[in-house]
């Protein structure tokens, strides 16, 4: 099934998503919220046994769609909102694919995943505050926990990129392998997720997210903050300033 820029096909046990708009560096727009969402919430029903998640180029995403995403209704009611809650929620593991840059929720949606596989060419972004915005996805509570504060306060005061090594170091994606094995081993770690006793994975899942309620209190609050931080006069302005930017470029 193909959803105005996303990708979604089962096989062999396995929901393969693919951002799929990379004349656009795959940035996202409010519709590819709702497949995303739509996606991962249906997996556990549909008996999928792993959902992996890449992208079609050279950039996994370059974040939202800024026009779109502005154009559309509060925050705390989108499909990106949806999105995280189905990242936050679901039993069935998620596997994630990264080449090339991973911009805002594109990072943020890595600290969900299960298994995360990067090429050399990963940059890990998060430009919330550059914006005039707030990060996502329960990232307050769950950068920390990985980066400790002091370099969580790089990537997000500074907008520090990670690059792939350090990500493999600090525990934000399981193994750098070479651009041309990428999708290989990440579609194998799914496969091998799937074959597996689908009871049991998603038990474990669950004690592995044993925190879940407050991992989504931490989005609620984040997606409240994020809300009226994208209607701020601050927010607007530097918006606008890239908006005008990109008609000049």
């Amino acid at each position: 099934m193909t959803s105005l820029g996303i990708t979604v096909t089962d096989r062999d046990g396995v929901r393969h998503v693919v951002l799929d708009r990379p004349d656009k560096k795959n940035a996202l727009t409010v519709a590819m919220y709702a497949a995303l969402a739509d996606a991962v919430e249906s997996a556990a029903a549909d008996d999928v046994g792993a959902v992996l998640i890449g992208a079609n180029g050279g950039t996994f995403c370059a974040g939202n769609d800024l026009r779109d995403f502005l154009e559309r209704a509060a925050f705390a009611d989108s499909p990106a909102m949806r999105f995280l809650h189905a990242l936050a929620s679901t039993d069935v593991p998620l596997v994630v694919a990264v080449r090339g840059a991973a911009v805002g929720i594109d990072t943020t949606m890595l600290l969900h995943a299960d298994l995360v596989y990067a090429a050399p060419s990963a940059s890990l972004r998060l430009p919330f505050v550059d914006l005039g915005i707030v990060p996502e996805a329960g990232s307050t509570v769950l950068l920390p926990r990985l980066l400790g504060y002091a370099r969580t306060g790089a990537a997000l005061f500074l907008g520090e990129p990670i690059d792939a090594t350090h990500a493999e170091r600090d525990g934000l994606i399981t193994k750098v392998v070479a651009d041309e094995e990428l999708d290989a081993a990440a579609l194998a770690a799914a496969r091998a997720v799937a074959a597996k006793p689908r009871g049991a994975v998603r038990a474990t899942k669950r004690l592995l997210h044993h925190d879940r309620a407050q991992i989504v209190e931490a989005i609620d609050r984040e997606g409240k903050a994020f809300g009226e931080r994208l209607q701020s006069p601050e927010a607007r302005a530097i918006m606008a300033a890239f908006f005008e930017r990109g008609a000049r470029a």
